[in-house]
C-alpha cells in the first residue's frame, strides 16, 4: 500500500484526513511504534509488532481504531486491544487467488528445477536436469481457508492428489474440491510428495513442522511455505535438508525477516526463497488497501 499510497490519498482527503507513512523494510520496531502510534487517530497495521505496550501508548495518545492490512493477525495482541477498547479489524479473503498462483509456481519450480536452469544458462551453461511430474503426486496443504482452497483447486487441475490438513472437520467443501481428503496434522504425512503451508499462525501450531514430524515425512519431500515462518522449525529443517530427507523448499516467509545473512538455509542451492511477497500484485494491493481504508474510515466515523 505504501508503494501505491497516492492512489488512496483522495479517499482519506475527502474526509479531511491526512496520511503519514514511515520508511521501512518489512516491519517497524516496537520502539519506533511507541513514538509513532500515539500521534495518529487511525493505524493500518502491516507486520508490525502490535504489542500491549504499543497499544497502551496509542490509547494514551490519539489512537482510536486500527485495521490489519491482510489476513494474518499473529502479530497483534487482541487481548490487549480488547482491554484497552481499541477496535481492530482485518481484511480476510483478499489474497487467495494470488497466493494460489505463486504457490503453484513454487511447486512447479521445485519439481522441474526451472530456477536452477535459469541460473546455469545465464552462466553460459546448458543443463538438462531431470525433474518429476506433478500428475499423480500427492500434495498436503496445511490450511483450508481462502488460500488453501485456491491452492487445492490448482493442484487438482494438475492432476495431483490433495490432502488438506484442517483444525476441525467441516462439511463446507466446494463442489470442485469434493475429491480432496480432509485430515488432521500430521496424519498421512508420509504420503505427501509436497507439503504446502497456507494457514494462520497461532500458539498451537508454532513449529508444527519439527524434528518429530520431519522424521515421518516421505524421503525427498518438497516443502513450500507461503504462510508464516514460525510454522516451521528452521533448525530442524536444515538438518533434514542436509540428510536429504527433505529434497528442497520454497519459502516466501521465514522465522526472522528479512532472512539473516547468517541463515544456514542459504547453503542449499536447490531451494527457492521469496521476500514475504506472495500476495503482492497490483490488483490485490489495490483491492486490499481499499478495503482496509474503508474499514478504518468507518471506525473513525463512529
Amino acid at each position: 500500500m505504501i508503494a501505491m499510497i497516492d492512489k488512496f490519498r483522495d479517499l482519506f482527503g475527502e474526509k479531511g484526513i491526512d496520511i503519514y507513512y514511515p520508511e521501512m523494510v518489512q516491519a517497524l520496531s516496537e520502539d519506533k511504534l511507541l513514538s509513532l502510534v500515539p500521534e495518529y487517530d487511525g493505524w493500518i497495521i502491516g507486520d508490525d509488532p502490535t504489542t500491549r505496550k504499543v497499544l497502551e501508548s496509542g490509547k494514551n495518545g490519539l489512537l482510536k481504531a486500527a485495521v490489519k492490512w491482510g489476513v494474518g493477525v499473529d502479530n497483534i495482541d487482541f487481548d490487549a486491544a480488547n482491554d484497552l477498547a481499541i477496535p481492530i479489524k482485518n481484511t480476510p479473503n483478499m489474497f487467495g487467488q494470488e497466493v494460489g498462483d505463486i504457490t503453484m509456481s513454487y511447486v512447479t519450480a521445485l519439481a522441474r528445477k526451472t530456477f536452477l536452469v535459469d541460473r546455469e544458462v545465464k552462466a553460459g551453461k546448458w543443463p538438462k536436469p531431470r525433474g518429476i511430474s506433478l500428475q499423480g503426486k500427492t500434495m498436503g496443504i496445511v490450511g483450508f481457508g481462502d488460500s488453501g482452497k485456491a491452492i487445492a483447486e490448482r493442484a487438482l487441475v494438475s492432476k495431483m492428489k490433495v490432502i488438506s490438513y484442517v483444525r476441525k472437520q467441516t462439511t463446507d467443501i466446494p463442489d470442485q474440491l469434493k475429491q480432496i481428503t480432509l485430515s488432521s496434522w500430521p496424519e498421512h504425512i508420509a504420503e505427501c510428495d509436497f507439503i504446502v503451508f497456507a494457514c494462520s499462525l497461532n500458539k498451537d501450531n508454532w513449529h508444527m513442522l519439527d524434528d518429530e514430524v520431519l522424521s515421518k515425512v516421505k524421503k525427498g519431500v518438497r516443502i513450500v511455505n507461503v504462510a508464516r515462518g514460525p510454522l516451521i522449525h528452521e533448525e530442524a529443517l536444515v538438518s533434514a535438508l542436509q540428510s536429504g530427507n527433505v529434497h528442497s523448499v520454497a519459502f516466501d516467509v521465514f522465522e526472522n525477516e528479512p532472512l539473516p545473512l547468517t541463515s544456514s538455509l542459504r547453503n542449499f542451492e536447490q531451494c527457492i526463497f521469496g521476500s514475504h511477497n506472495a500476495s503482492n500484485t497490483a490488483d490485490a494491493v489495490i483491492r486490499t488497501s481499499q478495503r482496509a481504508s474503508q474499514l478504518l474510515l468507518e471506525m473513525l466515523e463512529k
